[in-house]
């Protein structure tokens, strides 16, 4: 194994797990990043590990999907779950991260590793030998290209969207309040933007009405469904955003004493609560009437965007066709992770991360392959995006509708149900951890 080289595409969040785990077992590897030379149509920098949508890796609590899949990351030794928890600002029962800060700390754990050389530069071709495509849903044309050749199925795509972010000295802190949802007044993770009906009602048909970018009504095909733009929500009826991204439920305005309308969420984006992010108003909107429309918000008047919402189309191969459980092409060296194959959301582009870097350490050293339980989160996820019987193939989460029912035949309420879930995953995991030393030994240094 001494001699071998591993080429990694893409210096994402997939791509930066999957070098250090490498790494981490003494293997040699080639992390390729395009940027900052070349940048996609939604990054910003060049900083590895860049987020580019939310800054929210979603829930910690231990009886939901999101949050039993970090349990099942730190239990795996997850770099970059660990660099996501120092990032950490304040978010309620989310795990959201400084972007910067989250970049830097992923940056440090790349750097520390002699065994990593990163080349920058655009990839155009598949590299010879062991190699990891993790470049993303939006990796350069040419080596999507290449990639579609080598896997000889057809590219999927959907439209992906990001929300603003704006100044936070720009912000009327007379009229927003800082409460968490069932929190207590004046407490919480997150300021809240109240508005009346007249108000709500003139914001929605304003943002229904605006100019859009991408200049096509959607079929619900086209949208991924976690990251519908803010005005095709709205499309759907008048109060269908005010049970979704505006719902006052849970929140009490001080200057009435009453539950309002409706509000708008804004989160921090870093630890000094200098840039906030609008919780759920991901748009499509041109910025000029991102500008008009999102200062109709109570205490937005006269917001300065840091950033403005992005919409673009993100690709990834129908991968219950094109790859086996492992993610890899059949018949080659080579494994995709991330994005690309369809496991939606940051969490699960980590896990895809370390999941290629143990089956690709599994074939340098003639180990057998990693087969995560299929009651976990992650197992149950890579079951199902490569199962040839899935059908229609759409980007997803985790969540608890793949894994397995409970055998036990009892009835249980849904919350109870989900704890046994997370607890049953964790004892699977925890036995098949100890079970394969082999895989799960570091010995970096």
């Amino acid at each position: 194994m001494e001699t071998d080289i591993v080429d990694v595409v893409g210096a994402g969040l997939a791509g930066c797990e999957c070098v250090c785990q490498l790494a981490d077992r003494g293997v040699r590897v080639r992390l390729h990043e395009m940027r900052p030379q070349t940048l996609s149509p939604a990054h910003h920098t060049g900083h590895m590990a860049e987020l580019v949508c939310s800054n929210s890796f979603k829930s910690t609590r231990a009886d939901s999907a999101a949050g039993l899949l970090k349990n099942e990351l730190r239990r795996m030794g997850s770099v970059l779950v660990s660099c996501a928890e120092r990032a950490q600002v304040p978010a309620g029962g989310a795990l959201a991260v400084d972007r910067d800060e989250f970049s830097r700390f992923v940056e440090r754990e790349v750097s520390s590793r002699p065994g990593i050389e990163v080349v920058r530069g655009e990839v155009t071709g598949i590299p010879d030998g062991h190699v990891v495509i993790a470049a993303g849903p939006l990796c350069s044309p040419a080596l999507s290209a290449r990639v579609l050749e080598l896997v000889g199925g057809e590219a999927l795509s959907f439209y992906d969207a990001a929300a603003p972010i704006v100044d936070a000295e720009s912000l009327d802190r007379s009229v927003l309040f800082c409460q968490s949802r069932y929190g207590e007044e004046g407490t919480g993770d997150y300021l809240n933007a109240p508005l009346d009906r007249e108000e709500y009602t003139a914001f929605i048909d304003a943002l229904v009405s605006a100019d859009r970018v991408v200049l096509k009504d959607f079929e619900s095909g086209d949208l991924f469904q976690a990251c519908q733009p803010a005005e095709e929500v709205a499309r759907k009826g008048p109060d269908a955003i005010r049970f979704g991204a505006m719902k006052p439920i849970g929140l009490t305005d001080p200057r009435t004493g009453r539950r309002p309308w409706a509000a708008v969420q804004l989160r921090a984006e870093n630890a000094d609560r200098t840039a906030y992010n609008l919780v759920g108003f991901q748009t499509n909107l041109t910025f000029g009437e991102q500008r008009r429309v999102f200062r109709m918000i109570p205490g937005l008047e006269n917001a300065e965007f840091f950033r403005y919402g992005v919409m673009h189309r993100n690709t990834f191969v129908d991968a219950p066709r094109v790859l086996d459980g492992t993610f890899r092409v059949p018949g080659t060296k080579v494994r995709l992770a991330g994005q690309i194959t369809g496991t939606e959301g940051y969490t699960e582009a980590i896990a895809s991360g370390l999941v290629a870097a143990l089956n690709t350490y599994a074939d340098l050293t003639g180990a057998g392959a990693l087969e995560l339980p299929r009651t976990g989160a992650f197992g149950s996820l890579v079951a199902y995006a490569t199962d040839p019987a899935t059908v229609d193939y759409q980007p997803m989460h985790v969540n608890f509708g793949i894994v397995p029912a409970l055998e036990d035949g009892r009835r249980r309420s849904k919350r109870d149900r989900y704890a046994a879930y997370a607890q049953r995953a964790l004892t699977d995991l925890d036995a098949y951890i100890a079970s394969r030393p082999e895989l799960f030994s570091v010995h970096r240094g």
